[in-house]
């Protein structure tokens, strides 16, 4: 055995350290830090209650209610970790009935942001203000003019935990997921006004009246077409003792997205178990892949109720769980059966298959279809290629014309696909290049790509397709780059691999390059050879990140292994690989996160979208043509969200009516 195995040191951390992972448990994102105050608000009695956003909460995140207030003399040890009004001794937990007892939340967020506080009591004749950090009260509180209640202002969350900060997703999702807190403890105190504003907005992003209803909240929030809907019912157990309200739609409605709100003894929480067992209930009645609405609200004795299982309280144990679940299985079920006479059924007032009407009868003429109107071509039909390529003769004897059928892409969308990936994006720059190109797309333009039908290559840079009567011609290099672009963000971390063997050196690669006119090299830039190994040794260092995050492999001998697998069948043209790798050594801004996938994915795709005309373009699987037709243009159909400028590289050449218009003079 080595004798210079040592065993580490056990050190005591510092306090410090110790409180910023304690406020990283309980603080992980602004929604957390939300919830923890308006619970706060809540246990102070009050009535209305103020929420300011700004950057997602990132930048400010502000909470004002009319409530009790605090003391002047518990600010000095408001924000120190474990004190708390609620809780005095430990068997107090058996019969809580607020919401916080640990007396944690104001310290966590003390020690990730910048908080102050300005509060007055009903006794005290004017309003104090105090700021704090690390759990600290940083000088005495001031005398300040205010209203009755409590104003918490965070700014600044997780400034000193830029780690944190990176993996929160972007300021809307922030702001959603603060919009879905709020709304929640919304419906459930109705008597509470609630306020939801953007920094700099003259409307409120989200406000309930005071003294509202749940119904009337739910119909603010979520819309009409849930509220008109709601079936509402309680229910007692005398043998589990539990009390149980709720709120849940009708067989009529349903929705993609699953919507329970469930709250024991006044605590918003989880049950996937009740969540599971409510699903399959409704699974009876709605079609697949579809949820209700449901709200819940469950009353339990505090002493069987176990509140002090997860650092943010969103998950609680309670004895019985499995009998009570089922319980209320069973009356959800029953309510749902008792409202079979509600259900809207919709008939067709015309069977498919059905004669056409006789033309003697009257009919609406504003249906008419004109010839010139109609769409005169089908899919499964011959393309152009047909009549300019040369006849092969099939192993069968049959006369064949240009192209081999390729297998059709999967029908799912990027949306769907990306689903599907093993590993889930974090990175808020990629984040934010996908939420940038989905902003700018075209909605026409994604209408016209999704039902084209392909006419015919014109060269190596255009091609033909039709869309209803429109005849078009676009620029396939373009529309290639951007589309290569979107996979690569799309399949951010999950890109698949086309594997190159034998491996190819870097430096030989890079030489080719560089004796190539596309590399522009003159002597003024230095030798080859240095520059060679100079490139070759800049992509070694980056290699790890070409791996992790592209699927583009370098070995530790500088060889090239891999390349990311963007469109399935499509490989790109290896004449143009030196020139790409020196690119990447060149172009790309490897010192910046954005601008770094910004500018590889760029070039990566201005690589892919060149194909190898070399042979003439010949319409054999595998060659430029039949890539055209087979692999890029259904891509085209299912991947490409176009953006505006797109629209400069595709033309109209002709439409039907037009040329109706020509021959009829003839």
């Amino acid at each position: 055995m080595p004798e210079d195995l040592e065993p580490g040191v056990i050190r005591k951390l510092d306090e410090v350290v110790v409180n910023r992972i304690a406020a990283g448990e309980i603080i992980q994102r602004p929604a957390n830090a939300l919830k923890e105050l308006l619970e706060n608000s809540l246990d102070a009695q009050s009535t209305h209650i103020q929420v300011n956003v700004k950057n997602g909460g990132l930048k400010l995140l502000q909470i004002q209610d009319n409530g009790t207030g605090i003391r002047r003399e518990d600010l000095e040890i408001v924000c120190e970790r474990f004190t708390t009004s609620k809780l005095a001794r430990f068997e107090d937990l058996a019969q809580i009935a607020t919401f916080g007892f640990r007396g944690e939340a104001l310290a966590s967020i003390s020690h990730v942001a910048h908080l102050s506080i300005q509060t007055k009591t009903a006794k005290e004749k004017c309003g104090y203000k105090a700021t704090y950090a690390d759990g600290k009260l940083h000088g005495q509180p001031k005398p300040c003019a205010g209203n009755q209640g409590t104003i918490i202002s965070i700014e600044d969350l997780f400034y000193n935990m830029p780690q944190r900060r990176q993996a929160l997703r972007s300021p809307a999702e922030e702001f959603q997921r603060l919009s879905e807190v709020l709304a929640r403890y919304a419906v459930h105190n109705p008597r509470v006004g609630f306020t939801l504003r953007k920094q700099g907005e003259a409307q409120p992003a989200l406000r309930t009246p005071v003294a509202s209803s749940r119904t009337e909240n739910i119909r603010i929030i979520y819309g009409a077409a849930i509220a008109k809907e709601l079936l509402e019912f309680s229910h007692r157990d005398e043998m589990f003792k539990f009390q149980a309200e709720c709120l849940l739609t009708q067989v009529n409605y349903s929705a993609k997205k699953s919507q329970m709100l469930l709250f024991i003894n006044q605590r918003l929480v989880e049950s996937p178990a009740l969540k599971t067992a409510v699903d399959a209930v409704y699974a009876t009645y709605l079609p697949r892949g579809h949820h209700p609405f449901v709200y819940m609200s469950l009353t339990l004795p505090p002493q069987n109720l176990d509140v002090n299982v997860h650092p943010t309280k969103h998950e609680v144990h309670f004895l019985y769980q499995d009998e009570i679940v089922e319980r209320l299985k069973e009356q959800v079920e029953a309510r749902l059966l008792g409202s079979n006479s509600t259900r809207t059924f919709y008939k067709q007032l015309r069977l498919p298959g059905a004669p056409d009407l006789d033309e003697t009868q009257p009919g609406d003429k504003t249906q008419r279809i004109y010839p010139k109107e109609l769409v005169r071509t089908d899919a499964s039909e011959q393309k152009l290629d047909k009549f300019l390529a040369p006849l092969v003769k099939s192993d069968s004897g049959l006369s064949s014309g240009s192209s081999q059928e390729a297998p059709p892409l999967p029908d799912e969308s990027f949306r769907v696909t990306a689903t599907k990936k093993s590993r889930e994006v974090r990175l808020s720059s990629v984040l934010d290049m996908r939420q940038r190109v989905e902003r700018q797309c075209s909605v026409q333009l994604r209408s016209t790509l999704k039902n084209l039908v392909y006419v015919g290559c014109v060269d190596e840079r255009r091609a033909l397709f039709q869309h209803e009567t429109h005849l078009y011609l676009c620029n396939t290099r373009a529309f290639s780059e951007e589309l290569f672009y979107q996979r690569l963000i799309y399949e951010f971390q999950n890109c698949q691999e086309i594997s190159i063997k034998p491996s190819l050196s870097l430096k030989e690669l890079l030489m080719l390059a560089l004796d190539s006119e596309a590399a522009g090299w003159t002597p003024e830039d230095g030798d080859k050879a240095e520059l060679a190994v100079s490139a070759a040794e800049i992509l070694q260092n980056k290699a790890p990140i070409m791996r992790e995050y592209f699927g583009l492999r370098i070995s530790e001998k500088g060889e090239l292994e891999s390349l990311p697998s963007l469109v399935s069948q499509h490989r790109p043209c290896v004449a143009h690989l030196p020139v790409y790798l020196l690119r990447l050594a060149t172009e790309v801004d490897w010192e910046q996160e954005a601008s770094c996938f910004e500018t590889f994915c760029r070039e990566t795709a201005r690589f892919y979208a060149q194909l190898d005309w070399r042979d003439g373009g010949r319409t054999a699987a595998g060659h430029p043509r039949w890539t055209m037709e087979h692999v890029l243009f259904p891509a085209f159909k299912k991947y490409l969200l176009p953006s505006p400028r797109l629209k400069d590289q595709i033309y109209e050449l002709t439409n039907l009516p037009t040329l109706y218009k020509v021959f009829e003079r003839c």
